[in-house]
């Protein structure tokens, strides 16, 4: 099943609904407009159930196949949500909405899923039911989590999941995956040290929190180098450090800093969280101050299972001919979540020689359309084939 005829008759249509929803990008689950844009074409092209609504914003159709004999019920998720970047592309239809863009391809995960909802509603060439599942609040707000906890899975009876990701640096339309853990769990960390504020001219009269908090900076990072078994990967990222006083004079009172733990295993997720609060309480109490550590587990390792990855790669092998193995990822996916409710399996899409995700001049590539639209068909006609 090489990339279906349909596809290429309906890649200009799917690019326009791709780039209107990159003009209006919309951060976590304030995707009102793209969410309703999704539910009036599901409704456009016939799905026997749209339900909006689900996860707080997202969207759900059901599409019934000409038969039912299997009794299988499949879903394919696409995220919608855009990311908090100013937008430095440059393209004629470049983001309307100032400090708001989409930096990781989600319109076009959308735009894809959708064009392949129009399909699957037109032939229903399978036996069985496919739930289309759009997805807000990817980006650090945990929509997959919400649309798990509003019941989605045993609501439709979703026995397996399949998700897709664009992926720059690799030929736009080929694919790559890999079985097992796949990409990172990823938490997130906010740690206040309060001592003692004063003059700049007198440190001995203070606790000097920024000191203090540099110190558990660089000590963060042992954590990786030294307690973690070398072969199992930890990222350690602090990305904000920010002081209670603006002025040049004065030795702050309380001292913020903020920032990411990526792990690929539960045995490293609960090392890192422990040696964070050690570091941090530990530092904090050499230099006379305190330290208020919140460690967030946020998304879990996603984990794509054995039997469903196999027949995902088959799937891309008979769009591209090819599927090459997906390197290990320490960014973090919510597709996690579905998952571990679920067997499935997560693919990645080449998006071709492109800026990588979340960087102002990322811009998701239109020529990937067809190949990602024919995996989520192959998905469903291979996954639930019509008696012959």
């Amino acid at each position: 099943m090489p990339i279906k005829n349909r596809f290429a008759e309906m890649h200009a249509d799917i690019t326009a609904w791709r780039r209107d929803i990159h003009q209006h990008p919309e951060i976590l689950f304030e995707t009102h407009r793209t969410s309703a844009l999704v539910a009036e074409k599901l409704r456009a092209f016939g799905c026997d159930e749209v339900v909006e609504g689900i996860g707080r914003t997202g969207v759900v159709g059901v599409i019934k196949g000409k038969a039912d004999g299997s009794g299988k019920v499949i879903g394919l998720r696409a995220d919608m949500d855009a990311l908090p970047i100013h937008e430095a592309t440059g393209v004629e239809y470049a983001s309307k909405t100032d400090g708001a863009m989409h930096a990781c391809g989600h319109d076009g995960h959308t735009a894809m899923l959708l064009g392949a909802a129009q399909y699957l509603s037109e032939t229903r060439n399978f036996d069985g039911t496919v739930v289309v599942i759009f997805q807000p609040a990817e980006e650090g707000g945990g929509g997959g989590r919400e649309m798990c906890n509003d019941g989605m899975m045993d609501r439709w009876g979703i026995q397996e999941v399949y998700g897709m990701h664009n992926w720059p640096g690799m030929p736009a339309g080929e694919f790559s995956i890999r079985p097992g853990p796949f990409f990172a769990a990823t938490d997130l960390l906010e740690i206040e040290f309060e001592g003692l504020g004063g003059h700049a001219a007198k440190p001995h009269e203070t606790i000097d929190t920024t000191l203090m908090a540099s110190h558990a900076v660089t000590m963060l990072q042992s954590i990786a180098s030294r307690n973690v078994d070398p072969i199992d990967r930890m990222v350690v990222s602090v990305t904000s450090f920010e002081t209670s006083s603006k002025a040049f004079n004065v030795i702050p009172q309380k001292v913020q800093i903020m920032g990411t733990v990526r792990t690929m295993s539960p045995e490293a997720r609960d090392l890192a969280e422990k040696r964070v609060v050690e570091i941090c309480e530990g530092v904090a109490s050499t230099f006379g101050g305190v330290a208020r550590v919140n460690y967030n587990r946020n998304y879990p390792v996603m984990v794509n299972h054995d039997e469903q990855t196999e027949f995902a790669a088959d799937v891309a092998r008979s769009v591209s001919g090819q599927c090459e193995e997906a390197p290990l990822v320490m960014g973090g996916e919510d597709f996690a979540f579905m998952l571990e409710e679920r067997p499935g399996a997560y693919i990645l899409v080449g998006n071709g020689d492109t800026a990588m995700v979340h960087h102002p001049e990322y811009n998701f590539n239109d020529e990937a359309i067809p190949a990602g639209c024919s995996w989520w068909a192959g998905i469903v006609e291979q996954r639930l084939p019509l008696a012959s």
